[in-house]
């Protein structure tokens, strides 16, 4: 009997280990109610834990939405990480029709290289995409990838295709594979063993694990609809670079179909950024699918806020009209010397706040033209605070605004013959803008120096001491 007891004990202590065990693997689990309904998937990753996190809630948004107007024959699955929030899922699930699978973060042991980018801390999250074994063929797609026709052929593609974006390098922001468990649990025990990644992200580690990719053929569709096996490289019109649109102004690749865009560069230059156009021309573009899919309804209330307080400073300084003269100085010539030094000081600070302060409270995915209309609005309102306050004449102030109008509209220009032109056109405005900017900056700092010294500012100046002072001075 004691014997019996002691081998339950015994089980029952190893059951706990095993489920703690368990617990630590890297775990999934698809939340979504909704069957399978294709035998393929467009999937995407998305995972918090960075300043940008809302704004790549939209950009997954738009992409789900996008594949859906394309009427693409597969299901659309997102990888989120288990501390997605709540609100965010069933959007995505009840509104975009997407297929969420819930996952555990997967630790990135590259995290501290000496050249490791922490925005891409999380990002190892994309191998979870062997995992979805539900499915023939997986196309993984990262939300900076805009569509502009269907490309269910893919589907047709091996057990890993990829584009070379670089000439040695293939890019991670849109491959096929096929799923496959043995895979999965292969990469995730490379990462423990510290497989060589260059760059600590999914890029790096991916480029490692299909390292001859390189030598291996293009994917052509077959026509008879079956699937290849093997892995291939696909075609640069699958995983187009948007430099090549800028360098050209368009993009016609004849070695395969102009299907996707991608845009690689600068993480403030996203597409969905505002302010990303017209610096990037297809910005444009992306904004027109969401203004298609998703809509602006969820900033449009902080639009209408901001644009009533930028109208109300405008009235409020063009009424009232603060002046410099109501503030009160000692009358020592070496503290009027240093007052005056630090006021120049303060209002040149006051001028480069008033430019760069609406970058930053504007809703970062408004739509381009909705973005720049309240960001003049608002530089010309925070202007007017610095103008009428040190008594500044309006002109100089305002150049910079009138500059920065003024390069939007040689960006935008759509009739240069390729990127070369425009960036020389850009340079050439910039070249003859530098005097005005130059001048303006000269009348600001004379315009501060008269207000200061003009004499109605003497007797307030004066004020500041007893009276018994000023008596004995005169």
């Amino acid at each position: 009997m004691g014997h019996n007891a002691n081998t339950l004990k015994s089980l029952l202590l190893l059951s706990l280990v095993l489920c703690h065990v368990f617990s630590l693997a890297p775990s999934i689990e698809a939340t979504s109610t909704q069957k399978y309904k294709y035998k393929n998937a467009y999937a995407t990753m998305m995972y918090v834990g960075t300043p940008r996190d809302y704004e790549f809630y939209v950009a997954v948004r738009v992409l789900v939405r996008s594949l859906s107007k394309l009427n693409v024959q597969a299901d659309l699955v997102v990888l989120a990480s288990i501390d997605v929030p709540l609100p965010w899922i069933q959007a995505l699930e009840e509104e975009d029709g997407a297929k969420v699978v819930r996952v555990s973060n997967l630790d990135n042991p590259y995290k501290h290289q000496d050249n490791f980018d922490k925005r891409f801390k999380l990002s190892l999250n994309k191998l979870y995409a062997w995992s979805l074994v539900d499915y023939d063929r997986v196309v993984m797609l990262d939300a900076d990838n805009l569509f502009l026709q269907n490309t269910d052929e893919l589907f047709q593609c091996g057990q890993f295709c990829a584009t070379f974006i670089n000439p040695c390098v293939f890019h991670t922001g849109l491959f096929v594979l096929q799923p496959s468990t043995v895979v999965f649990k292969d990469m995730v025990n490379e990462l423990r063993n510290g497989r060589e990644n260059p760059d600590g992200a999914d890029q790096g580690f991916i480029d490692s694990y299909f390292p001859d990719l390189l030598d291996k053929p293009l994917f052509h569709p077959p026509s008879n609809d079956t699937k290849l096996e093997g892995t291939y490289r696909l075609p640069l019109g699958y995983q187009m670079d948007a430099s090549y649109y800028y360098l050209k102004l368009r993009w016609s690749i004849p070695c395969g179909p102009n299907s996707v865009i991608t845009f690689p560069g600068a993480p403030w230059l996203k597409p969905w950024y505002w302010w990303s156009w017209p610096v990037l021309p297809l910005g444009i573009q992306w904004h027109e699918q969401r203004r298609q899919t998703i809509g602006y309804a969820s900033e449009m209330a902080v639009i209408f806020i901001q644009s009533a307080i930028y109208i109300g400073i405008i009235a409020m300084t063009r009424l009232a009209r603060p002046s410099l003269s109501k503030i009160c100085f000692r009358r020592s010539d070496k503290s009027i010397t240093l007052a005056h030094s630090s006021l120049k000081l303060v209002a040149l600070w006051c001028i480069l706040a008033a430019y760069v302060t609406p970058v930053f409270i504007i809703p970062h995915t408004i739509h381009p033209l909705l973005g720049w209309i309240l960001y003049f609005l608002g530089s010309f309102a925070f202007c007017s605070i610095a103008i009428n306050i040190f008594l500044l004449p309006m002109l100089p102030v305002l150049v910079p605004w009138l500059g920065i109008l003024g390069v939007l509209m040689v960006m935008a220009f759509p009739w240069y013959p390729d990127g070369i032109v425009r960036a020389m056109s850009v340079f050439g405005y910039a070249f003859c803008f530098a005097p005005f900017l130059w001048i303006s900056l000269v009348r600001i700092v004379t315009g501060l120096q008269l207000s200061l010294e003009r004499e109605a500012f003497l007797p307030r100046f004066a004020e500041c001491y007893p009276q018994s002072w000023f008596n004995k001075l005169f």
